[in-house]
C-alpha cells in the first residue's frame, strides 16, 4: 500500500511561494521538567504497542482549510493499520499554549503533539527522548540541520521537524538602484554588502537605501553566539557584537539605514517596497513577495530576487519551525511515533506543500519535479527556486529557551535605544545581558 495520503483525499494544488508558516506563539514563562524513565522512553507513561491503540494527536490551526488533506494522512494509515485509532485535535493558535500547559500539569496528555521550535526549552522537560523511538535511519530522513537543533544539553531530542517556512529573501528595486550600478545578477550576499549598498544608494540619490538592522537574527547570522552551551546565560556581550552594532549604526545615522526599521512589526515598517520609499530589503521572508505583488504591481514587476544576506558563517536561520514531541506521561508512545513517521515521511510532506506555501523538512521532498520544475520567470518563480537552492545551508536558529520570543524582543529593544541614541552599544548589550540571564535564572528555578 502507499505511504501517500493522497490517493485517499481529495486535495486541491494552488501553486504558492513559499512563506512563513502559520503557528501560534508562546510568550508565557512556565517551563515544564519532568523525570526521565528510561524504561518508558523517558517519561511517566508506557510505550505500548507499535501499530494498536488510540493515538490522541494535536495539530495547530488547521482544521478550517486542510481537513481534508488530514482526514486522507488518517483514513490511508488507520487501512493499514486497522488496530490503530488516530483521534485528531486541532487546537487554535493562541489556545495552544495554555491547552497544554495544563494538559502537562495533568498528566491527560495527548500521545503526539505539534508544537514550534522557539519553545524547546520550555516543554523538553516533559517530552519523551525520541531517540528512544527513531532510528539513525529514520532521523537521516530529515535535514540534519533542522533536527540537531531540537537536541537539548543533555542529549535528549526533544522533537523531530515537520514544515518550515523556507529561508528568507532578498529583494531589490532593479530601477530604483540603476544610479549606483547594482548588477541583478551579484547582489549582496553578506550584511557588510548590504550596508555598503545603501551607503552607495544614499549618496547618490539623497534617499533610504534599505530596512536591515543588527537585530538578533542578525546578530546570531554573523557568527556571534547569543547563549553559552548549556543554554543558562547570554554570551553576546562581546566585542564582536559591538562591532557589529556600530557599523550598523553609521548606517543608520546617515540614513542608508530607513527609520522605520525600528518599528516592532516588520509588515508595517513605514518605509517599505510596497511604497517605493526604499531601495531594497536584503533579508525578509518569502511571504514579503507576495504583499508587494498584491500592494504594488508594478513594483512587484521590477524586483530581482536573491537569497538573503547572511554573515560570514553562510547559515540561513530559521526562528522557529513547526515540530512533533510526544509526551512523557502518554502510556503510547510507541504508536504515537510510528504515525509521526508516517505524517512527516517525503511523500506526505510533499502533498502538504502543493496546498499550502510550506517547506518540508524531508530533502527527499525536493526532488519532486513540483520543486525542481519551477517557473523562474517571475519574481514569485524565481523566489521558489531560490528557496529550494538555499535549503541545504537552512538550520534552525531556536535558543531552547524556555521562550526565545520574550529573549529576542528584550535584545531587539535595547538595539532600538541604541539606535536612538538613548545608549552606548556597550549599555545596550549590558542591559540585553541582565535581563537575558535574568530571565533564564527564573526559569531554571
Amino acid at each position: 500500500m502507499s505511504t501517500s495520503a493522497s490517493r485517499r483525499a481529495r486535495l486541491t494544488r494552488r501553486t504558492f511561494l513559499g512563506g512563513t508558516a502559520a503557528a501560534a506563539t508562546l510568550t508565557t514563562t512556565a517551563c515544564i521538567s519532568g523525570e526521565e524513565d528510561p524504561d518508558t522512553g523517558g517519561g511517566g507513561g508506557e510505550a505500548g504497542e507499535e501499530f494498536a491503540g488510540t493515538v490522541e494527536w494535536w495539530t495547530i490551526n488547521l482544521q478550517a482549510n486542510y481537513a481534508d488533506y488530514i482526514q486522507g494522512l488518517i483514513d490511508a494509515y488507520t487501512t493499514e493499520h486497522p488496530d490503530v485509532t488516530i483521534n485528531w485535535v486541532d487546537v487554535p493558535g493562541q489556545d495552544i499554549n495554555t491547552k497544554l500547559l495544563a494538559a502537562l500539569a495533568s498528566g491527560e496528555v495527548p500521545d503526539a503533539v505539534n508544537y514550534t521550535s522557539d519553545t524547546v526549552g520550555r516543554y523538553a522537560g516533559a517530552m519523551s527522548d525520541l531517540n528512544e523511538f527513531f532510528s539513525e535511519e529514520d532521523l537521516g530522513a530529515y535535514q540534519e540541520s533542522l533536527v540537531q537543533p531540537l537536541t537539548t544539553p543533555d542529549g535528549t531530542l526533544a522533537g523531530i521537524p515537520w514544515y518550515n517556512g523556507g529561508a528568507e529573501l532578498g529583494m531589490y528595486r532593479k530601477s530604483a538602484l540603476e544610479p549606483v550600478g547594482f548588477d541583478p545578477e551579484n547582489p549582496p550576499t553578506t550584511w557588510d554588502e548590504a550596508l555598503e549598498l545603501a551607503e552607495q544608494y544614499r549618496d547618490e540619490t539623497g534617499e533610504y537605501g534599505g530596512n536591515l538592522m543588527a537585530y538578533s537574527d542578525t546578530i546570531q547570522s554573523e557568527g556571534i553566539t547569543l547563549l553559552n552551551e548549556d543554554r543558562t546565560a547570554a554570551a553576546f556581550n562581546t566585542p564582536e557584537c559591538v562591532e557589529v552594532l556600530e557599523k550598523f549604526k553609521v548606517s543608520f545615522d546617515s540614513g542608508a539605514i530607513a527609520p522605520g526599521v525600528l518599528g516592532k512589526d516588520p509588515r508595517n515598517y513605514e518605509q517599505s517596497l510596497v511604497n517605493e520609499q526604499i531601495a531594497f530589503n536584503p533579508s525578509r521572508v518569502s511571504s514579503q513577495l507576495l504583499n508587494v505583488e498584491n500592494n504594488a504591481p508594478d513594483v512587484y514587476e521590477d524586483l530581482a530576487v536573491a537569497p538573503a544576506v547572511t554573515g560570514p558563517p553562510g547559515i540561513q536561520y530559521l526562528q522557529s519551525q513547526q515540530i512533533f514531541g510526544i509526551p512523557q506521561d502518554s502510556e503510547n508512545k510507541a504508536a504515537a511515533a510510528a504515525w509521526l513517521k508516517f505524517v512527516t515521511n517525503a511523500e506526505n510532506l510533499l502533498e502538504f506543500c502543493k496546498l499550502v506555501p510550506i517547506f518540508p523538512s524531508t530533502p527527499a521532498s525536493l526532488e519532486d519535479p513540483y520543486f525542481t520544475d519551477i517557473d523562474t520567470s517571475t519574481p514569485a518563480g524565481q523566489g521558489r527556486a531560490i528557496l529550494v537552492e538555499t535549503f541545504p545551508a537552512l538550520e534552525d536558529g531556536g535558543l531552547q529557551s524556555h521562550n526565545d520570543v520574550v529573549l529576542r524582543e528584550i535584545f531587539d529593544e535595547e538595539i532600538r535605544a541604541f539606535m536612538n541614541g538613548g545608549k552606548s552599544a556597550e549599555e545596550a548589550l549590558t542591559a540585553a545581558e541582565e535581563q537575558w540571564n535574568t530571565e533564564l535564572t527564573s526559569n531554571q528555578q
